[in-house]
């Protein structure tokens, strides 16, 4: 591309929003788009309005229907995720040959990376459980169950994908009243995918620890994987790729145990014991009789080297 097509920002604000959509050294928490097909109601509206609910708020949502068929050619929709400057989606159809649609996906350099089309089998909303809900902007825990998520590749993914989804922002520590919200996933052997979402109850034990209780508290769904399109692993190892700051640099004889210490090794050479300059004590002065004890001693050793001289020249 020529330099002189590139526009540059007129005004303050222009600039403002260049800079943000510009890669970063420490990358956001990312934004999902909602975006409607050509009919979307029933259960695939229901589970938009609650993958928002748990979403919330990186979300932008578009009431509008749009005529996309992702899988065929994924350049309108990528263009609606640039325009609104987010790197997930979720789209939401229905029709005849693939009734109670969602694809969900992630984009890398304004390209789809990742999209995974799940049929809904089964589905209850949030509203249809009677119970006390969690607070809204609670980051949730994800539990992957089974070792089924490690046998595919595109399973791996799809659990990269759905970590993605729910991630918020990075924190240091958390308190165990913090942790209020359970995600959990479960591969089937009929390659179903059940998501279950349930509220933690901190109940007394008698014990310093609580007792944990969990309680379901929506949504409830199985899907069915259709079609995926995952891409290249030349592709998705450049997705992944840290820049050189933030790597963590192997520190030479340094380590860390389980829980958590730094320990060091640190290597010293000969020490110079005899040159030391040490302060004479008077405590330590050998008493008269030992200095009497330690000459006959050495009289005594003199004698019987002379005898020995005495005897070997004889």
């Amino acid at each position: 591309m020529s330099l002189l097509m590139i526009r540059k920002p007129k005004t303050r604000k222009g600039k403002k929003v260049l800079l943000a959509r510009e890669p970063q050294l420490i990358e956001s928490a990312r934004t999902m788009l909602f975006v409607d097909g050509r009919k979307c109601a029933g259960n695939v509206k229901q589970c938009m309005k609650d993958l928002q609910q748990l979403k919330k708020p990186l979300v932008k949502v578009l009431h509008r229907k749009n005529d996309i068929t992702p899988f065929d050619d994924p350049s309108s929709l990528e263009f609606l995720t640039m325009k609104n400057d987010a790197a997930l989606f979720t789209f939401g159809s229905t029709s005849k040959k693939r009734p109670d649609n969602i694809i969900i996906g992630r984009i890398f350099e304004n390209e789809v990376l990742d999209m995974f089309e799940l049929g809904i089998k089964r589905y209850q909303a949030i509203a249809e459980f009677k119970t006390e809900k969690i607070g809204a902007c609670v980051k949730p825990c994800l539990v992957f169950n089974g070792p089924k998520w490690a046998q595919t590749e595109e399973l791996r993914r799809l659990r990269s994908l759905f970590i993605d989804m729910f991630h918020r922002e990075k924190v240091e520590s958390i308190r165990l009243q913090g942790v209020e919200h359970v995600l959990s996933f479960t591969v089937t052997d009929d390659m179903s995918v059940l998501m279950r979402s349930y509220k933690i109850l901190l109940k007394k034990s008698g014990q310093k620890t609580p007792r944990i209780e969990l309680e379901e508290i929506g949504p409830s769904a199985d899907f069915s994987i259709r079609r995926t399109k995952i891409a290249s692993e030349d592709l998705y190892k450049l997705a992944r790729k840290q820049p050189k700051q933030l790597r963590v640099t192997k520190k030479k004889n340094m380590s860390t145990d389980a829980l958590g210490n730094t320990k060091g090794r640190v290597h010293l050479g000969k020490q110079q014991t005899g040159s030391i300059q040490t302060r004479r004590v008077k405590a330590l002065k050998k008493s008269p009789e030992e200095k009497r004890t330690d000459r006959q001693k050495k009289k005594v050793a003199l004698k019987a080297a002379a005898a020995e001289a005495l005897a070997a020249t004889d």
